[in-house]
């Protein structure tokens, strides 16, 4: 005990911080904890995982089953959402929309943050024409609307939900790629990395040992955030009938089944609706709660 009070440092006598010296900083998980939208997302978030595990436990009917007899019946005991024009249970349609919403999302943001990172490291450490031909064809893809965008891939690659993830993921591309190339080049004149070029590092050895793990931060964020706007785009495509089809219980899909019925039946077109709005702010919210705890230049502690 004595051998550890003798190596620890003591402040400048008369010092006014002396209680802020030896004060630890919180750990991040501990910052999560007691940030409130990082709690609030991670709930929403948690709770569509777990319904989309559970879904076929819950769900009271098969989301696909017709039956004409209860069609368009509105909200009840029997049927808690209603039903829609072919007598589907809209509650046990959204239960299992959840999965597509996910995986759709998660699959998405996955090919978006796969490219948008190797091509945003490669344009912000090699710079020169590398880096003005990457930023020239952002620049393009960021001249299109997304929706717009992911519309003319869909229209070369044909309808369904696999192209609608492929074309969402394509269109989210340059956010990787911008994000990614300006903490690059933050980073590249860092000490650390010169000494590490110095030595004869090989330059793949230095992006991805030193300068891609100082990138994670921004970039989990990125992605947090970058989910849930996957998931109104794709919704888009399947309401325009390019993304999903018919019968796959997906929230889009079931949107563009309701517009039809709003003022007799508006209870087909009103809960799905509401899955996207939760989904969307459960996602949002965590991903500002991360910003805050994770980028070093925002001062709110």
């Amino acid at each position: 005990m004595s051998n550890i009070l003798s190596n620890t440092p003591v402040p400048a006598e008369g010092s006014v911080n002396q209680v802020e010296f030896v004060r630890q900083r919180p750990s991040l998980i501990s910052r999560f904890a007691h940030n409130r939208s990082v709690v609030i997302g991670l709930t929403i978030v948690i709770a569509l995982i777990l319904t989309a595990i559970f879904a076929p436990l819950v769900s009271p009917y098969n989301p696909i089953k017709q039956s004409f007899r209860i069609q368009l019946q509105p909200p009840s005991a029997d049927h808690l959402f209603g039903t829609d024009e072919f007598g589907r249970d809209i509650f046990s349609r959204v239960l299992y929309g959840t999965r597509w919403a996910l995986f759709v999302g998660m699959l998405a943001d996955s090919i978006a943050l796969a490219l948008g990172v190797v091509l945003g490291l490669m344009a912000g450490y090699y710079g020169g024409r590398l880096d003005a031909t990457i930023g020239w064809l952002t620049d393009v893809m960021l001249a299109f609307p997304y929706l717009l965008l992911a519309m003319i891939v869909v229209a070369v690659l044909g309808p369904g939900i696999t192209n609608a993830m492929i074309a969402i993921g394509v269109v989210y591309v340059p956010q990787y790629i911008r994000l990614v190339r300006g903490t690059v080049l933050s980073i590249r004149e860092m000490e650390y990395v010169e000494a590490a070029r110095c030595i004869g590092m090989r330059d793949s050895r230095v992006i991805f040992r030193h300068i891609l793990p100082n990138c994670v931060a921004p970039i989990i964020v990125m992605a947090t955030l970058v989910i849930g706007w996957a998931i109104v785009e794709t919704a888009g495509l399947s309401f325009l009938g390019l993304g999903a089809q018919p019968p796959i219980p997906e929230w889009g899909a079931m949107l563009s089944s309701g517009r039809n019925y709003m003022l007799s039946a508006w209870w087909i077109a009103t809960f799905p609706g509401l899955a996207i709005l939760v989904v969307v702010i459960g996602f949002n919210v965590l991903g500002d709660g991360l910003r805050d705890e994770l980028d070093p230049y925002l001062t709110k502690r």
